[in-house]
């Protein structure tokens, strides 16, 4: 069953975190579209029909703090470095919030270890530990009517407590 959203809500678009600005309806083709506008691009619009099957409700509070709770035993990638980039995109791709912070401790600790060894980041680590953040945040902070700083220290401090 398609959830029907109301202008105003919050929803998630393939990766994206997007508002409802309208919904119009085409009486050409009896079709009802949402406009859409993510939260990280006020400039850009999207016309999606409403009954998409890309879209799907934001995080809950009580389903963040799961998420957030299980941070500490989320394993790290263990691949060379050739293959890590596909591994990363694969990731990326399968839309769960513990592959995003499998990318990010990964990339993490890939980048501190060669800045601690005197080395250049590599480009795609950094690549993909930006997009990971940018999707995981971006929806945790709508979830917890935060701002996106907000949101990743809020989740850094809760993982430090829950570690000690």
């Amino acid at each position: 069953m398609i959830k029907i959203y109301k202008v105003g809500d919050y929803l998630v678009y393939k990766r994206d975190v997007c508002k409802v600005e309208s919904i119009k309806e085409h009486g050409f083709k009896d079709l009802t579209y949402y406009v859409l506008e993510p939260i990280n691009n006020s400039s850009l619009k999207i016309e999606i029909p409403t009954n998409t099957n890309n879209i799907r409700d934001l995080i809950t509070k009580k389903e963040l703090e799961k998420v957030i709770n299980q941070i500490p035993n989320i394993d790290i990638i263990k691949n060379d470095n050739k293959l890590i980039e596909n591994e990363y995109r694969n990731l990326i791709n399968s839309g769960s919030y513990l592959d995003l912070i499998k990318i990010i401790k990964t990339t993490y600790l890939r980048n501190k270890k060669r800045e601690d060894s005197k080395k250049k980041i590599s480009d795609k680590d950094k690549l993909y530990f930006d997009k990971a953040e940018k999707y995981l945040y971006s929806e945790f902070s709508i979830a917890l009517g935060k701002t996106y700083e907000e949101t990743k220290e809020y989740v850094v401090n809760k993982v430090k407590l829950i570690d000690n």
